[in-house]
């Protein structure tokens, strides 16, 4: 059944608008705007990585970011119409529920990824097979916290209010992580080494011989998981404790 569900998820995914605007269009077309005029800048921001690159990985992210978080307002959805209630009688676990919206939320962060590769290549970015691979495993690692979150805020707010809570965390986010610029000193650099979408951006680093993150950042990023399952854990079981 879970693989029923699963196929229903992605269904009903495809058929959002704008989830497909927020998510894929607006992200793309960003890139091209940004990226484009600067195409020809191989040190952008003195990384030593080309902006093409940068931007590539930068907006990838944020589009990443977008598409797991948005797993919270489908679920605020299905529990304003009471639909997650009538889910509880049926052969469909806890498990297996929670299970299907990571899984469809990670194939759509994986489709956002691809879309904002091929643009990349586009505007010149190569890269080894190697480093395409390790820098997709780091991304992906990277979203587990944002899956997370978007669980536990779908089951702790409702329909009107988180959509500008999504909206107003992943921009916060993707500002403080680096999407825009580099952030390699100051304050703001000192903060964003505790932020998990820094690390996200961070993963483009393995492109010039370096290993994407370091001591530092895997703690960074497995705190932000453990805390954010946790929260997400809690607030479920208080959520399906009222009904």
């Amino acid at each position: 059944m879970s693989i029923a569900y699963i196929r229903f998820e992605l269904l009903r995914t495809f058929r959002n608008g704008r989830f497909f605007i927020f998510s894929f269009i607006f992200p793309l077309i960003l890139y091209f705007i940004i990226a484009g005029p600067n195409k020809n800048d191989h040190d952008f921001g003195g990384t030593g990585i080309s902006a093409p690159l940068y931007y590539m990985i930068g907006l990838a992210a944020f589009g990443a970011m977008m598409t797991t978080i948005a797993t919270g307002a489908r679920i605020a959805g299905e529990r304003q119409v009471g639909w997650n209630r009538q889910l509880r009688i049926t052969p469909l676990s806890a498990r297996n529920y929670l299970g299907a919206k990571v899984v469809t939320a990670y194939m759509m962060a994986i489709l956002s990824i691809l879309i904002l590769y091929i643009s990349g290549t586009i505007l010149g970015v190569r890269l080894s097979a190697e480093h395409w691979l390790e820098m997709t495993g780091l991304i992906l690692v990277g979203l587990v916290p944002f899956a997370a979150f978007g669980i536990f805020v779908g089951h702790m707010l409702t329909v009107d209010s988180i959509g500008p809570v999504m909206g107003g965390t992943a921009s916060l986010l993707a500002l403080v992580g680096g999407t825009w610029f580099p952030i390699t000193s100051g304050v703001l650099f000192d903060i964003a080494r505790f932020v998990p979408s820094y690390w996200l951006v961070q993963a483009s680093h393995v492109s010039i011989g370096g290993h994407g993150w370091g001591a530092r950042g895997w703690i960074t990023m497995a705190a932000w998981a453990v805390a954010m399952c946790f929260l997400a854990a809690r607030a479920y079981r208080r959520d399906t404790k009222r009904v």
